[in-house]
C-alpha cells in the first residue's frame, strides 16, 4: 500500500511538472494578472479583456540582441496591430527601471511589464531560468540591468473571450510580429 501511494504521488508530480512545462494550450482561459509597467503604473489585463485581442510576449532580457529586435518589430508595427484589433504587452524578469531604460532607448510604444519573480510566466507555463545582470550604456550613462528570472521567448494571443487563441513556443525574435499579424488577419 505504501509503495503504491509513493508511486502514485511520484506519478502525479511528474504529470504536473510535464503539464507546467507545456504551458497553457489553445482554447484554455488565460490567467488574469496585474503587474508594474515600465512607467510605474499597474497594468491590469482586465482593462483589455473583451475589448481587444491581447498579444502577450515573454522575452529573456531587456536591451539584448534578439529581445531588442523583437521589441522594435512590435514598435514598428503598432498601426497594423491596432488595425488587427490587438494590444501588445511584453513581459520579462527585468526590474521596472530596466524596462523604462529599454523603452526610452528604443522608443517603444507599448507596455513592458516587470515579472521579477516569474509569477506571470509560471501562470502561462513559460519555462524560467536564473536571473542575471548586464551592463548597458544609455545616453552616455552606464547602467547595471538586473533581472530576477530569465523567461523563455514565448508568445500568446488572448482572444476577446479571454481564451488563448495562439501560442508559439519556438519564437523567432525577428519574425514574431509578422507571424502574429498573419494569424490575426486570418481570423477576420
Amino acid at each position: 500500500m505504501k509503495k503504491t501511494l509513493i508511486s502514485l504521488t511520484i506519478s502525479l508530480f511528474f504529470i504536473t511538472a510535464v503539464s507546467a512545462q507545456q504551458g497553457l494550450n489553445i482554447g484554455e482561459k488565460a490567467p488574469e494578472f496585474r503587474a508594474q509597467a515600465d512607467d510605474g503604473s499597474v497594468w491590469d489585463i482586465d482593462k483589455f479583456l473583451g475589448k481587444s485581442n491581447i498579444v502577450v510576449y515573454f522575452y529573456p532580457a531587456a536591451m539584448t540582441g534578439g529581445c531588442t529586435k523583437q521589441a522594435c518589430a512590435y514598435r514598428d508595427n503598432q498601426q497594423a496591430l491596432h488595425s488587427a484589433d490587438a494590444v501588445v504587452v511584453g513581459i520579462s524578469g527585468d526590474k521596472v527601471e530596466n524596462l523604462k531604460l529599454f523603452k526610452q532607448a528604443e522608443k517603444l510604444n507599448f507596455a513592458l511589464l516587470s515579472d521579477e519573480k516569474g509569477e506571470i510566466a509560471k501562470a502561462f507555463g513559460v519555462p524560467l531560468g536564473e536571473g542575471g545582470t548586464i551592463k548597458r550604456t544609455v545616453e552616455g550613462s552606464e547602467f547595471d540591468l538586473l533581472r530576477g528570472v530569465t523567461a523563455k521567448r514565448w508568445t500568446f494571443i488572448i482572444g476577446k473571450d479571454g481564451k488563448i487563441v495562439y501560442k508559439n513556443e519556438t519564437v523567432n525574435a525577428e519574425k514574431d510580429t509578422e507571424e502574429v499579424l498573419a494569424f490575426l488577419r486570418a481570423q477576420k
